[in-house]
C-alpha cells in the first residue's frame, strides 16, 4: 500500500513514510485519501440550514485555494426519499457513510426524533474505519445514539443540552461551548455553531490561512471567541455598558507589544474588572484567554506563510518566549509549532 497523502495548504498531496504518518494520528492530525470525501446524512424534516452548511463549505468548488476540491455526496436512508418543502438529490444511501474521511449528521428533524436504525449502524461503521464522526446542533443525538460519544466531551444547542445529558450519561455534556470533542469526533452547538465547526474541519484539514480565507469569502468570522452563554438569554444593556469592537481592533494591532489585560483595559480607559465584565458577558471568555487564543492565531499564519523561525515568530505574535509559544500552541492547536509548519508549510 503506498504511503497516506495529507492535504496541505498548499493544495499539494503529500505522501508520508508510516513513521511519520504515525505520529500525525498521535496527535490528532489524520492522512486523508487524493480527493478526501465529506459525506452528508439527511433525513426528511431536517432544518435545511443545516443541511447547506457543510454544502457550503466543503462543496463549493474554490480553485486555487481548497486543491483538491472534497467530494461531497448526500446520503439518506432511501435516497427517493421525500424531502417536503424542498427538493434534495441524494444518489447514496446510509452504507455509503462508512468508506467516506468526514461523515456528517446535521441538526435532527426534531431533538427527540428517532434515530434510524440504519444510521446508527453507519456511523457505527465509519468510526470504526476511521472516519471523522461529526454531529451538527442536534445531530449529536445520532452520534450519542451509536455510542459514538461514549466518555467524551460533546455539545449540542443549550435548549437540549440537559436532554442529551440526560439520555446519554456516559456523554460528558458541555453545554457553554460553541463546539467540542476531539480530532476525530466533534459536536457543534445550535445554528450558526455548525459554521465555526466546519470552518475549523477545514484549519485541520487545510491550515489557518485557508480557514480564515474561506471564512472572509463566506463574510463570517474565521473563529468566534466565548460560548453559547452568551446567547442563552438576553438581559437589557445599562448604560455603562460598551461594544468591545474598538477594544479587539485594539488588541489586534499590538499583539507584538506582550499587552496584557491592564493595557487593554488601560487603552480604553476603564478598569480591568469592567473590562473582564464585558469580556464575559459579549464573549463568554477572558481577556487573558483572548489574547492567548490571538496571539497563537497570528502564530499559526506567520508559520504557514512566511520562513521566519519559531524564535522570531515568538515576540512576533507577542509571545515572550519560545517555550511560552509553544506551550500554548499545543494547548490551543494541539501539535507543537514545528510539526504544524512541516504540515503546512513544508518548504521552509
Amino acid at each position: 500500500m503506498s504511503a497516506p497523502c495529507l492535504i496541505d495548504h498548499t493544495g499539494c498531496g503529500r505522501a508520508l513514510s508510516d513513521d511519520w504518518s504515525g505520529e500525525l494520528t498521535k496527535v490528532g492530525w489524520r492522512a486523508r485519501s487524493a480527493t478526501p470525501v465529506v459525506a452528508v446524512a439527511v433525513l426528511p424534516g431536517m432544518p435545511l440550514f443545516e443541511i447547506a452548511v457543510p454544502l457550503e463549505v466543503f462543496a463549493t468548488p474554490r480553485p486555487g485555494l481548497v486543491e483538491p476540491p472534497y467530494a461531497v455526496r448526500l446520503c439518506a436512508e432511501d435516497p427517493s426519499s421525500d424531502f417536503g418543502a424542498f427538493s434534495l438529490q441524494v444518489s447514496h444511501g446510509f452504507a455509503d457513510l462508512a468508506d467516506a474521511d468526514t461523515v456528517i449528521v446535521p441538526a435532527l428533524p426534531a431533538w427527540d426524533h428517532p434515530v434510524p436504525e440504519s444510521l446508527v449502524v453507519a456511523l457505527q461503521d465509519a468510526r470504526a474505519r476511521g472516519a471523522r464522526v461529526v454531529g451538527l446542533c442536534t445531530g449529536s443525538f445520532a452520534l450519542a445514539a451509536a455510542g459514538i460519544l461514549d466518555g467524551l466531551t460533546a455539545t449540542t444547542h443549550w435548549m437540549y443540552a440537559d436532554e442529551l445529558a440526560s439520555r446519554y450519561p456516559q456523554v460528558r455534556v458541555d453545554r457553554d461551548v460553541l463546539y467540542a470533542g476531539n480530532a476525530q469526533v466533534m459536536t457543534s452547538a445550535g445554528t450558526a455553531s455548525g459554521l465555526d465547526l466546519c470552518i475549523e474541519l477545514l484549519r485541520r484539514d487545510h491550515g489557518a490561512a485557508v480557514a480564515n480565507d474561506v471564512a472572509r469569502r463566506m463574510v463570517i468570522a474565521p473563529h468566534r471567541e466565548g460560548g453559547q452563554a452568551q446567547f442563552v438569554r438576553a438581559k437589557p444593556p445599562s448604560t455603562t455598558d460598551r461594544s468591545l469592537g474598538p477594544v479587539l481592533m485594539w488588541g489586534l494591532e499590538h499583539l507584538d507589544e506582550g499587552i496584557g489585560a491592564t493595557e487593554l483595559a488601560a487603552a480604553h480607559h476603564i478598569s480591568t474588572r469592567t473590562l473582564s465584565r464585558y469580556f464575559r458577558e459579549q464573549l463568554g471568555s477572558s481577556p487573558t484567554r483572548w489574547l492567548v487564543e490571538q496571539r497563537v492565531r497570528r502564530a499559526q499564519e506567520l508559520l504557514e506563510q512566511t520562513s521566519f523561525t519559531i524564535a522570531q515568530i515568538a515576540p512576533m505574535a507577542g509571545f515572550e518566549s519560545t517555550s511560552t509559544l509553544r506551550s500554548h500552541f499545543v494547548s490551543v492547536v494541539g501539535i507543537s509549532p514545528r510539526d504544524y509548519r512541516r504540515l503546512f508549510n513544508p518548504g521552509t
